[in-house]
């Protein structure tokens, strides 16, 4: 029992082997982002995020059957694929604010150990990394 009650510390972040420790994404998978986010608007955007064979963070999954409006990117999990690669969501939000809602700290805690969120106007200085439990997470591009 010991196991079990270790590994949910370090999900919660609460020992230093977080699953967000040492976390990179690629650049060009934030340029698509940014460009994908851009260009729902007004309406947000949402995806999932798998890393690749080295754990770097370089592929983005949309998902048939998201719904996007103004205040929400709604996904329906039943198209998710079964696939232990894919470690997180990203989303847009059209104001300039990349906090999550309430709602986004249901899905952090539900959908994987990363999450990322990109606000407007969707540029290097306007998104934000947050782990399952929405505390922020420093990621390096690279």
């Amino acid at each position: 029992m010991a196991k079990v009650a270790d590994w949910w510390a370090a999900a919660r972040g609460e020992r230093g082997d977080s699953p967000t420790r040492g976390l990179k994404v690629k650049q060009k998978l934030l340029r698509m982002i940014f460009e994908v986010s851009h260009s729902t608007l007004p309406d947000e955007f949402g995806g999932f995020l798998k890393k690749d064979k080295r754990g770097v963070i370089a592929k983005l999954v949309v998902l048939p059957g998201t719904y996007s409006n103004e205040q929400s990117a709604t996904y329906n999990l039943w198209n998710k694929p079964i696939d232990y690669d894919v470690v997180g969501t990203v989303h847009s939000h059209p104001s300039s604010i990349p906090l999550p809602s309430d709602a986004d700290l249901h899905l952090f805690e539900r959908v994987g150990d990363f999450h990322i969120i990109s606000a407007e106007p969707f540029d290097d200085e306007h998104w934000v990394a947050y782990d399952r439990a929405g505390r922020v997470v420093e990621v390096e591009v690279v």
